[in-house]
């Protein structure tokens, strides 16, 4: 089993910056991508960022070049700095690993973390 835990979120001003990361532990052997993800009341859960072990990233349109994605492999971590926040980030966020667990070289893992709020508001 592999858990990830949140921290980072809270209450920002627009305009401001809030960091974001998530601690992977459990019966890792390697992780291939992670992500965070957000949820806003009344949407789907939606990718935010997301990073492969290759070091390759992706945005939602709506974060691009405001967001940056990052991971520290050797503490089984990832981050995500958040500038330039507007109201319409405000959202549950949610960070998402996958990869190979260390029971069998055959077991996969998808694991969710349990959420942590961002509000913008003035």
């Amino acid at each position: 089993q592999v858990q990830l835990v949140e921290s980072g979120g809270g209450l920002v001003q627009p305009g401001g910056s809030l960091r974001l990361s998530c601690a992977a532990s459990g019966s890792i052997f390697s992780i291939y991508t992670m992500g965070w993800y957000r949820q806003a009341p009344g949407k789907q859960r939606e990718l935010v960022a997301g990073i492969t072990n290759g070091g390759t990233t992706n945005y939602a349109d709506s974060v691009k070049g405001r967001f940056t994605i990052s991971r520290d492999d050797a503490k089984n971590t990832v981050s995500l700095q958040m500038n330039s926040l507007k109201p319409e980030d405000t959202a549950v966020y949610y960070c998402n690993a996958a990869g190979r667990d260390s029971r069998s070289v055959f077991s996969t893992f998808d694991s969710w973390g349990q959420g942590t709020q961002v509000t913008i508001s003035s």
